[in-house]
């Protein structure tokens, strides 16, 4: 019995590896064989197919087929596509500064570089790219998307978006520049006794902790603060240590803040905080629809430790982490390998992916998360990327709004305005500046079509053989037009506001334009008014 109590353990230990054995020996024979079926099939189609094929172009388009059953960020990058996507990664080419990402098999902005082409013409998170230059993006990843918008400084492109809430698509022409992205993008005191700190990140590159630690420093030195607003709106995401790092800021050491989980051992990492809180005020994180990945990971983990209240709009929903792998002949991929996690135990992804075709991604359901709790027992949800404790939509432009950036409108007339004025000291919005930008309008043949336009055109060619029809239409078309012109009276404070810091650019800098739409921004005052009531930041961390 003695012999028989120590051998029985290896026994048992010896039956498992002989049960695992087989399950690891399928995947391989399975690959094989699938392999030598895929490699005999692309050969004889390639050597005896009735019409010559080019077979980089049959093995790529195989290969496409493949990654497009996964996830729209796992990808096979050939030689050009290698090159564009490390001149990409290194924050420093000739674009028209946007992120591009995947949601129900459409590529959308996840977010503009903020004064970059895209972002000054109008174009906005969640604006659904429909064409490239004519090109259909039907058959696209977002990565080649992307890739067709870089080119020489100061050519041309035309990107034809789909917009949520506008029946017609958009064509934006934007000119290529030079897209140097900094980290921080604006730092400083906000709020009437300028006493709140602000910092607006707009990635996690390379020291963007660092940048945010210097940011803090230099804001606390100026003055006592009595809380620090943490802007990471369309801020597509980037580096997770350099998350991580951010989130050290504000929490005790030794605090578990995100996880990488995936089938492979040694991608599953778990990060720590490890240094001394900098700052121990209220902290307020301003997110929205362009908010993603290590965003999400930062506004997540201070809302799971109760630690940070966001505020917004809810996020992108991008919690899948990727690496890049060489293959052969200067070619890679970059292929999904774990999911983030953040400390409730939540997943911060908002689509599921079947794999069982092309662009099979599930929309997980708004009414039917998964329950998670906070540090202090708040209940958080899986599967909607973050959520804001204090939700601040933010309303849709009217079309107007939309062709004056999308025309250049403002940046036209400001331009104007500053050639003629340049000894003007610029401190306060100019009177008659408005009926000056309606001159200017009229002279510039400025005008947009309405739904209703568009539906009186088709009416028009079904029914071009009628008189009587073609004079109602032309009334119709007359009293839109009237409307037209009172709708440009109507949102009068909205257009002298986009004015003043499109001129104010002009004649201070984009410091002086920050801080001028700050004093508007519907979402930043919102948080201006939770520091100012420090028990409803309680109430809503639940430290109460």
């Amino acid at each position: 019995m003695k012999y028989l109590s120590r051998l029985l353990p290896l026994v048992l230990l010896l039956l498992v590896g002989i049960a695992f054995v087989p399950q690891k020996a399928d995947i391989y024979f399975l690959i094989k064989k699938n392999f030598s079926i895929f490699s005999k099939s692309y050969e004889n189609v390639s050597l005896e197919y009735v019409d010559q094929v080019d077979p980089e172009m049959l093995m790529r388009t195989g290969l496409d087929a493949m990654m497009e059953t996964l996830d729209p960020y796992t990808a096979v990058y050939n030689e050009s596509q290698n090159e564009q996507a490390e001149i990409l990664s290194r924050g420093n080419y000739a674009g028209i500064g946007i992120e591009a990402g995947y949601r129900d098999g459409e590529i959308v902005i996840i977010a503009p570089t903020e004064g970059g082409p895209a972002d000054r013409k109008g174009m906005r998170a969640g604006d659904v790219i429909i064409a490239v230059d004519g090109v259909s993006t039907e058959s696209l990843q977002p990565e080649e998307a992307q890739i067709l918008t870089v080119g020489e400084v100061g050519s041309s492109v035309v990107i034809t978006i789909k917009r949520f809430g506008v029946d017609q698509p958009l064509d934006f022409e934007l000119v290529r520049e030079r897209i140097e992205i900094p980290n921080v993008t604006h730092s400083g005191l906000i709020g009437d006794n300028e006493d709140v700190g602000y910092i607006r990140l707009a990635q996690f590159g390379e020291r963007s902790a660092e940048e945010v630690r210097v940011a803090m420093k230099e804001l606390m030195d100026e003055k006592e603060l009595e809380g620090l607003v943490l802007d990471l709106r369309d801020n597509p995401g980037g580096i997770l240590q350099e998350a991580v790092a951010i989130i050290d800021k504000f929490v005790e050491p030794g605090l578990t803040v995100v996880e990488n989980r995936g089938r492979i051992a040694e991608y599953n990492q778990i990060f720590q905080t490890r240094e001394p809180v900098m700052f121990d005020k209220p902290v307020l994180v301003l997110m929205n629809g362009g908010s993603a990945s290590a965003a999400e990971v930062v506004a997540g983990a201070l809302q799971d430790l109760d630690r940070a209240v966001v505020v917004g709009e809810q996020s992108f929903g991008k919690g899948l982490v990727q690496i890049v792998k060489p293959l052969p002949y200067n070619t890679s991929m970059k292929i999904t390998i774990a999911r983030y996690y953040i400390p409730s135990g939540r997943s911060i992804q908002s689509i599921d992916y079947t794999h069982q075709g092309r662009n099979s991604g599930v929309a997980k359901s708004k009414q039917a998360g998964k329950v998670f709790k906070t540090r202090n027992g708040r209940e958080v949800f899986e599967g909607r990327g973050i959520e804001p404790d204090v939700e601040v939509p933010l309303g849709e432009p009217s079309l107007l709004q939309i062709a004056l950036l999308q025309k250049g409108s403002y940046f036209d007339f400001a331009t104007r305005f500053h050639r003629e004025n340049a000894g003007l000291d610029f401190e306060q919005f100019p009177q008659n500046i408005f009926t000056e930008f309606k001159i200017f309008l009229e002279e510039s043949d400025f005008n947009y079509t309405t739904d209703s336009e568009e539906l009186l055109v088709t009416l028009g060619q079904q029914m071009s053989d009628s008189e009587e029809v073609s004079e109602s239409i032309d009334e119709i078309r007359s009293i839109i037009e009237q409307e037209k012109k009172l709708l440009l009276e109507q949102e009068r404070d909205q257009i002298e506001q986009k004015l003043f810091e499109e001129i104010l650019y002009r004649f201070k800098g984009q410091k002086a334009r920050t801080i001028a739409s700050l004093k508007t921004d519907k979402q930043v005052n919102e948080v201006l008014t939770l520091i100012n009531n420090p028990n409803r930041i309680e109430a809503i961390l639940g430290n109460n």
